[in-house]
């Protein structure tokens, strides 16, 4: 596993699946570096090997989203965690200056389109994350409006738990929790409009926000990037007959279906092939050239 690089005037504090934290070394309180590794994660487990040049692919494309969302193009500016600094030489490409934020612990999650769990969940239950939806719906089908449908984040090593609006409520007060799903789904819906203007279908998505010094609500971490997102073909899916067929992506679902062939998710993961490693980074980087052709 790739390990956090020496930087200086900048502490390593913390790592997570796929990103590095840093703060000032100088003991300034306001700033963190954020650093986006190579590392690839699944079903909540980080694998081997690491996806050449994944971090930079991922923090482009998130720089590249905050822009769209930061103008007033058919919505309001989103605020985000950016401060305009430089990052680091040892970093550049894949390091993003932030502000520090009071994070919450939500996932905010929203969906387009029924597939992943959703649709394991809505063949028993008619449901995707206790939202009741039409009978007759298949995997890779549009659903009437986006949903949203929030997750409790959970510690390292743990699994995030999907919960219930009213739960969010409890966790962060009405407020806020209103304010997490109003903004949630207005991204989704402007970023579906952009997607689909670049021939790209995004069926969900999931965001992180944190309040800044004045109380802000503001966007935070990676943004509609290939791994937190589903990217598909909208022609493909228009003329696909199958889910395989519909669903052509362009993120990790690659490895997630190779694992789910090749492991029953119990134990230290398998080592990803060559050829799974290859294919990913290609569809990460052709989503890039997509959006921004």
């Amino acid at each position: 596993m790739t390990s956090p690089v020496s930087i200086p005037g900048w502490t390593h504090v913390y790592s997570g699946k796929v990103r590095d934290l840093y703060e000032p070394t100088s003991g300034d309180s306001a700033r963190m570096l954020i650093v986006a590794s190579d590392r690839i994660s699944a079903f909540d487990f980080s694998l081997e090997p690491p996806i050449p040049h994944k971090g930079a692919l991922l923090t482009t494309l998130s720089d590249w989203w905050f822009d769209q969302l930061a103008r007033a193009d058919g919505g309001r500016a989103i605020p985000n965690h950016r401060t305009g600094e430089e990052p680091p030489a040892a970093v550049a490409g894949r390091g993003t200056v932030a502000k520090k934020l009071t994070m919450l612990p939500i996932e905010c999650v929203v969906r387009g389109y029924l597939t992943g769990s959703g649709w394991v969940e809505y063949q028993s239950s008619g449901t995707v994350c206790g939202i009741a939806l039409p009978a007759g719906l298949h995997n890779g089908d549009r659903l009437p409006e986006p949903i949203f449908t929030p997750a409790y984040k959970a510690q390292l090593g743990e699994h995030d738990e999907n919960i219930s609006f009213e739960r969010v409520t409890e966790l962060v007060g009405e407020e806020i929790a209103m304010d997490l799903r109003d903004t949630s789904l207005e991204i989704y819906r402007r970023a579906a409009a952009i997607a689909e203007a670049h021939g790209l279908i995004l069926a969900d998505t999931k965001f992180e926000f944190g309040h800044d010094a004045d109380g802000t609500l503001t966007l935070a971490d990676e943004v509609l990037t290939s791994d937190s997102s589903r990217y598909w073909d909208k022609a493909a899916w228009e003329a696909g007959t199958t889910p395989s067929a519909r669903m052509a992506s362009f993120d990790k679902q690659i490895v997630r279906d190779w694992l789910a062939a090749n492991w029953d998710k119990r134990g230290t993961p398998p080592v990803l092939p060559a050829d799974i490693v290859e294919q990913t980074a290609a569809k990460y980087a052709e989503l890039l050239t997509r959006l921004r052709d």
